[in-house]
Parts: C-alpha cells; structure tokens; sequence
C-alpha cells in the first residue's frame, strides 16, 4: 500500500487551519502522515496542532520557520525533505477537503505523473458559515460559488479517470491541491527557493517535472476542497517569479540550485499517536530544516 503524507501550509490563520484539520480528521483513507508546515505563525497556531495531533491516528509534525515575507515553498521543501512516505498530497491550510479527498489522490495517482487538484472559491458568506463548528460541508448547488465551482463540487471517480488529461487545460496549476511521488520532486530538487514573494513557485516546479518527463494530470471531479475566502496575498513579486516560471519553461531546467537538498535537521514538535483509547508514543522523524540567516 502507498504511504501519503499530507503537508498543509499555514501562516497566521489558526481559525482556517482548525475547520481544515477537521476535514483531515473525517477522512475515509487518512494520510498515513500529516507535517504542518508553518510560515512563522504564533502560538495559536501550535495549540491549534497540538490539540488536533492529541487525538490524531497517525503521527504529526509542525514544522516552522521564521516568517520574513512569503516563503511557502522553502516551508513545503522542509516539510517534504523530512517524510519517507511515497506520495506526498499539498493542501494549502485554507482548503477545507471532501472527506474522500485523500483517498482520490491516491486511487489516481500514476507513476510518472503528478497530480492538480481543484480548489473551489468561497465568498464572505460562505467562509463563515463553513468555519462554524460542526458546519456541512458546501455541495453544487450551496449559495456562494460561482457556476464554474459548482462543477468542481461534482464528485464522481470514475468520470475523473476519463477527464484526467482532458482538464489539463481547464484548471489552473496551483500548489494548494496537488499530489506528486516523492521521488519525483527530489529528482527536480524540489521548490525554489529563490522564488519568494506571492505567485508561479508552483508553477515553475511543475514546469520542471514536466521537463523531467513527468506528465500532468488534472484530478476534476475527485479531490474535491473548497478554498475559505481570505484578502488577496501581496503581487509586488508576481513578475519577476513569472519571468522565472517562463525562463525554466523555455530553458528546459530541470532542477533548481535552492531546494530540498539545503535542508538539515528540522525543529519540530514530537505528539503521540492516539489509537483508541490508548496514547502510544512515537519517535519522531527528522525533519530537515535550515534556520534562516
């Protein structure tokens, strides 16, 4: 059986992270690992993992760094640099999955593919309704998504087999719901870190396991999860990260200088494993970081 390790990013929004590990917690195939990857948020943040990792079937990570600006990649390489599980599923800490959305991954997971994800916009509205306790999760025909995310609400597997490569051109790359084989992001040296700033981070890595010869496909009607609404992260690098997407797209690069291979020793937090009603203590795998200078 492939083993998954779920990475949800995070930075300074304990409220979204907490509605999203719930959805974690009601998976029909839970990941077999979960790493929190944590861009400098405060203390919220860590209570808001320690309380889901007290309860949590498999072991989990909070893995931190130092918050100067918008650096998800350098915090997704650490967390991936630190798992051995086979297939590694990104969620972004404001995607709030379908319970069957693990489970999807990896039934259409494919060797020498990776796999994009939808993410369904909510309005205000929407937001806050899904964020209440206990809150039902949003269907196609819920008030606050436009027409087009009505259809990414729609799951149905098998019709996801035959879209797989026919979506490609409808959905967008974006790191928030993406699937890959480990292996294949350490071949490309993972996310450059070079690229900080909003903006094209996950689209250049996926422009470099295309060059690789790893192929995309689009996972419409499967892993479903809906994006909790949130003002728009700052623009001021979009261009100079595009020009760098297009440079690796028109250059063939295939792996980047700043990447998984910079990482040491991670600082992390060790939780128990609950299984029933019995807590077993775990040993902890490392989880390579580097502490920034």
């Amino acid at each position: 059986m492939t083993r998954c390790c779920l990475v949800v990013t995070t930075h300074e929004r304990p409220d979204a992270l907490e509605r999203v590990l719930a959805a974690v917690a009601a998976q029909s195939r839970p990941p077999d690992e979960l790493i929190v990857a944590d861009d400098g948020s405060g203390p919220a943040t860590a209570q808001v993992v320690a309380q889901y990792a007290a309860r949590a079937p498999q072991p989990v990570h909070h893995v931190w760094q130092t918050h100067q600006g918008f650096r998800a990649g350098r915090i997704r390489n650490a967390a991936i640099a630190g798992t051995n599980c086979e297939y590694i599923v990104l969620l972004d800490g404001d995607m709030v999955a379908h319970p069957d959305f693990i489970a999807d991954h990896l039934a259409l997971a494919r060797r020498g593919y990776y796999g994009q994800g939808v993410r369904i916009l909510l309005d205000e509205a929407a937001t806050e309704r899904l964020l209440q306790p206990r809150s039902d999760l949003p269907g196609p025909l819920s008030p606050g998504l436009g027409l087009m995310r009505r259809a990414y609400a729609w799951r149905a597997p098998r019709l996801a087999r035959v879209l797989r490569g026919a979506a490609n051109g409808v959905v967008a790359v974006k790191a928030c719901n993406q699937g890959f084989w480990r292996d294949d992001l350490v071949a490309v040296n993972g996310f450059d870190e070079a690229m900080t700033g909003w903006g094209a981070e996950d689209k250049e890595l996926c422009a470099r396991l295309e060059n690789a010869g790893i192929r995309r496909q689009t996972l419409l009607c499967a892993a479903v999860a809906w994006h909790l609404g949130h003002p728009p992260a700052s623009r001021a690098r979009a261009d100079v990260n595009r020009a760098r997407w297009q440079e690796t797209a028109r250059t063939g690069r295939i792996r980047c200088a700043a990447g998984l291979d910079g990482h040491g020793r991670a600082e992390h937090r060790d939780f128990p494993v609950w299984r029933g009603p019995v807590a077993v203590a775990i040993r902890s795998q490392s989880i390579p970081h580097t502490r920034p200078s």
